[in-house]
């Protein structure tokens, strides 16, 4: 039988536009070189965040969770001129591969590092943000988006990465599994929040749209 989930995702790979070579030079390194790579948002993510970003034209972007640099350089390239890029990374390792390529990717001027506790930074930024991604640590969505949603501008969006965390939101869940109670916890949060509208995109482990009214 044909395996259809693999069949359309070849598909769906060979009909968009493929990734610059330096995402794909960053891609092969963090398989290679770094823990956990399933955390990179690769081809099709990233090519979808790009695509949001160059859509919005935003001034202003927050990203939680740099990881090495992917989505930050995907993010990056629909920034307006003299827009900037936030992005916050607990594991201080991270920090040099990611600026390297963010050099590589010539956007390193668009591209401000944060090293440390997202919350306490996020706290400590006087900006407005036109768009925001979360992708760090699950357990901690909802304080990042009330840390957060004050500083986003009416109209602007978020986006959360995860949602679905491959598939467990519609399983029975272990009272122990901090992660995925984080992100149910998530999920119902922001159904009930009358400040904002969202849909959940199926696309990898499921990205949440959420749009501040």
């Amino acid at each position: 039988m044909m395996d259809t989930n693999s069949d359309i995702e070849k598909y769906i790979l060979e009909h968009t536009t493929e990734a610059d070579l330096v995402l794909q030079e960053l891609e092969r390194e963090t398989f290679l070189k770094v823990l956990r790579p399933r955390m990179l948002s690769g081809h099709l993510q990233g090519k979808m965040l790009e695509l949001f970003s160059q859509m919005m034209q935003p001034e202003r972007i927050l990203e939680i969770g740099t990881y090495t640099g992917y989505s930050a350089i995907c993010l990056a390239k629909g920034l307006q001129k003299g827009g900037m890029l936030h992005t916050i990374e607990i594991n201080d390792e991270l920090e040099i591969m990611a600026k390297r390529y963010f050099e590589k990717s010539g956007l390193s001027d668009k591209i401000t590092q944060h090293i440390g506790d997202a919350k306490s930074i996020i706290a400590s930024l006087d900006e407005s943000f036109d768009l925001v991604f979360i992708d760090a640590d699950k357990r901690e969505y909802c304080t990042y988006f009330d840390l957060v949603i004050d500083k986003v501008r009416p109209g602007g969006i978020l986006i959360a990465d995860n949602i679905l965390w491959d598939g467990k939101v519609v399983e029975t869940i272990d009272p122990n599994d901090e992660q995925t109670q984080g992100i149910l916890a998530f999920n119902e949060k922001i159904k009930n929040d009358l400040r904002v509208s969202q849909m959940i995109i199926p696309l990898r482990d499921g990205l949440m749209v959420i749009r501040k009214k």
